[in-house]
């Protein structure tokens, strides 16, 4: 059975030290973004957006936001078709961890839920839904015959500069065998000894090693990845986006993706060590992202004593309220017009309010010249 090759150094040691620290912050934290559908939506728009782009879409994030919130835009039918798909793919992640919250059984999970030795559910890995991450990838993009399907011929990935052969994946024929070993190590308790952002980051590289695909590749493997992370606590996909990171910083993602490639020229072999410390930096800096937005927010202890020791969730725009608050010691309507235009005075009113009842932010004056401000802890 597959077992990864990797060294605990430093660098990982700090990095982990980082996620777990930004973590314990959030989830502490009195004023947190809201865990609700506009501001999954939101966060939703980053991942596919950066996820496709980072594969050669050409759509602006404007114009994916349009497509995920179900308008129509005028683009090639191919990159149209890619953003809906991979919307399609994260909208399927909430639905398996729907699943899993309920104590439902998973895609493929036989028998009864089972529970571990600390009474905690573990969530059960398999072929169906990485295949199934596949189909939604890359339907009306390739060719029917090879949706869901692993590759029956031989690829080589060549790099695009030089055009020499960058990675060669293992023979079609070993496909099956290898994704079927590495999913079946993800299930065993081994596994699940490994912090969930190391074992997130050991799921992409492996994936995107293997090739089992023809395309879609690499957008499956992140989505896959993701779920070590988001069903162990770490739910990156609401807050932040892995996406955006590995797209804006692509060289260097790419680089560290070759460089592991080389360390063995068989892939459950290769020393996993340097990719590692690039996965979980990149996780504790969109984290930590993340803790300095929220504790910007939640500026006092005090705050969440006045709130009687409760989090308080914020949509985006919301946030954007109480941080102009913080800045310029309060807002009137015409401001908040400005801060967020293009939504109805109506649905400005409905945040205001939010903040008010929640305890968060004082109203003072008359209704059309109200100032709001935040509560005085």
């Amino acid at each position: 059975m597959f077992s990864p090759v990797f060294s605990i150094n430093n660098r990982i040691l700090k990095n982990i030290g980082t996620i777990e620290a930004a973590k314990a912050v959030i989830d502490e934290a009195p004023l947190i973004p809201a865990y609700e559908k506009q501001f999954q939506q939101e966060a939703m728009v980053r991942t596919v957006h950066f996820g496709t782009r980072i594969e050669g879409n050409d759509l602006t994030f404007q114009e994916v936001a349009k497509l995920v919130e179900g308008r129509q835009i005028t683009a090639t039918e191919r990159d149209i078709q890619e953003v809906i798909n991979y919307r399609n793919v994260m909208s399927y992640l909430e639905e398996l961890w729907s699943l899993f919250d309920a104590g439902m059984p998973l895609p493929d999970e036989k028998t009864a839920p089972n529970f571990d030795d600390t009474n905690h559910r573990p969530f059960f890995y398999s072929e169906v839904i990485f295949k199934r991450i596949h189909e939604l990838t890359t339907t009306k993009v390739i060719p029917m015959s090879e949706i869901g399907q692993y590759r029956h011929q031989q690829v080589v990935l060549k790099n695009t500069r030089t055009g020499e052969i960058a990675h060669r994946p293992p023979p079609a024929i070993e496909v099956p065998y290898l994704v079927a070993d590495f999913v079946d190590w993800l299930n065993t308790p081994e596994s699940k000894e490994i912090h969930p952002a190391i074992r997130s980051a050991i799921c992409q590289y492996i994936l995107v090693a293997i090739h089992p695909f023809i395309e879609g590749n690499g957008r499956v493997s992140r989505a896959f990845a993701i779920l070590p992370l988001y069903v162990e606590g770490f739910d990156i996909r609401r807050l932040f986006s892995l996406e955006e990171y590995f797209d804006r910083n692509a060289e260097t993602y790419y680089n560290t993706i070759q460089q592991t490639h080389e360390k063995s020229s068989d892939i459950f072999k290769r020393d996993l060590t340097l990719w590692i410390e690039y996965f979980t930096e990149a996780l504790s800096i969109e984290l930590n992202r993340v803790k300095e937005k929220v504790q910007s927010l939640s500026r006092d202890i005090k705050l969440k004593q006045k709130l009687g020791g409760k989090q308080i969730q914020l949509t985006e725009r919301q946030i954007k309220l109480v941080e102009y608050m913080q800045q310029f010691g309060g807002l009137r309507m015409p401001d908040a017009q400005q801060l967020i235009p293009m939504v109805s005075d109506d649905t400005i009113w409905r945040d205001l309010k939010k903040l008010v009842d929640c305890g968060a932010v004082e109203k003072r004056g008359s209704t059309k010249g109200a100032f709001y401000c935040l509560t005085d802890v």
